[in-house]
């Protein structure tokens, strides 16, 4: 299938606006697709997406896992930490860092993460009374995930909202830019200056946050060092931050599309967590997923060279008809199970899926046991630009208080 039949262009504003309609036609036409000008190839169809993720020998991710120029190469594990590397140096990094980052202080953190979400709550429902539009992403979806990593690595509440904000510089992109721009470069350097002195006061005295526990990890002598650590943390936010905003953002949305599917969830919040898995399913946050081709792989009869691009596309994969009955509705209470890939699969399943469902479900059922209702102003609503994450930059709401 030639580029001038079907074309798949991450950084196109249309994609941005509706991607569902492209990768139908790339499961159908094109499976296996190349795109020699953009210089990449990608699988669409959840078979072939779950098989690339777990084939991390063939499919390398030392290059790190963008499309973006200034984030591939060798660099990449700097700000990507372990999801820029192959095994063993990945395994090793990765059990080390597991050792601070464990499921005890995710489950110990909750309580935090409810008081964080009750306070943005309690400002934004403050605007919501006077009937006024509020802006979902600015004011909450936006505010808590950076604030619940900032609060388990210890950053002090007045640095909260400089942190937060050098963070949405690193991944803010202007229309038809498809690098790193200077001021997202400036925004990464501030953010990386905080966080070693935060690392050096804590080697001088130790508190009882991540990055303290992530200094005391050790496995047979071996420690991390301040870069490992500075680059975890860097990880926490790009990869933490951003996608738990957008996925918060998503369920806010296709829940105000889908009313009938809410019903029973403001009816009974224990509901909420299947909302948060459908949201995943149809409009997952990471839609793309870069790997290095090493040696050379076939599919579908075609022989892909060492060093090739390929794009892994979850986004696609949760609308395969081959595996999802009618994937283009959203169902709520659906059977997902392990045929989400939102996390990626194998080797490298994301560290903080945890983390990520836990600040999802708080959230939204905090938000839920406080409304009766919401609206989405979809007309002043605006889309994140993103080569591999979807979701918005803006939200406004109308909202019922209860």
């Amino acid at each position: 299938m030639t580029t001038s039949e079907i074309l798949l262009d991450p950084y196109d504003y249309d994609f941005h606006e509706d991607p569902y309609p492209y990768y139908q036609r790339l499961r159908d036409e094109a499976p296996l697709y190349h795109n020699p000008d953009l210089g990449f190839w990608a699988l669409s169809r959840h078979r072939d997406v779950l098989t690339g993720f777990r084939n991390s020998t063939t499919l390398s991710n030392k290059f790190g896992v963008s499309l973006d120029p200034a984030s591939r190469g060798p660099h990449a594990s700097k700000t990507m930490s372990f999801l820029a590397m192959d095994d063993p140096a990945h395994l090793r990094l990765r059990t080390l860092v597991s050792k601070g980052f464990t499921p005890r202080r995710i489950r110990e953190l909750e309580p935090r993460v409810t008081e964080i979400a009750v306070a943005h709550l309690d400002t934004l429902l403050e605007m919501a009374a006077d009937g006024e539009t509020v802006d979902y992403v600015d004011e909450f979806a936006g505010k808590l995930p950076m604030d619940v990593i900032s609060e388990l690595m210890g950053v002090p509440q007045a640095d909260r909202a400089q942190v937060r904000a050098w963070a949405d510089g690193v991944m803010h992109r202007d229309e038809g830019v498809t690098d790193v721009p200077p001021a997202a470069v400036e925004a990464s350097l501030n953010l990386i200056v905080y966080y070693q002195n935060m690392v050096a006061e804590r080697r001088a005295a130790l508190t009882d946050d991540l990055t303290s526990a992530l200094l005391e990890a050790e496995i047979d002598g071996d420690r991390l060092t301040d870069d490992e650590i500075l680059g975890f943390m860097f990880l926490m936010v790009i990869a933490g931050n951003e996608t738990t905003t957008k996925l918060l953002a998503n369920a806010a949305f296709w829940g105000h599309r889908n009313p009938d599917q809410l019903t029973p969830v403001y009816d009974d919040p224990s509901r909420v967590p299947l909302w948060v898995e459908e949201t995943l399913r149809y409009d997952t946050s990471s839609q793309i997923l870069a790997r290095t081709v090493v040696g050379e792989l076939t599919l579908y009869d075609t022989v892909i060279p060492d060093g090739e691009v390929l794009l892994l596309l979850p986004g696609s994969a949760h609308r395969d008809e081959r595996v999802f009955d009618d994937p283009d509705d959203y169902v709520i209470g659906r059977e997902i199970g392990s045929k989400l890939m939102s996390f990626g699969s194998g080797a490298h399943f994301c560290l903080g899926a945890h983390l990520a469902r836990m600040e999802a479900r708080v959230a939204l059922a905090e938000l839920f046991t406080r409304i009766r209702g919401y609206e989405v102003d979809e007309a002043n609503a605006v889309r994140v630009h993103s080569s591999n994450v979807r979701g918005f930059a803006h939200l406004p709401i109308h909202v019922k208080v209860r």
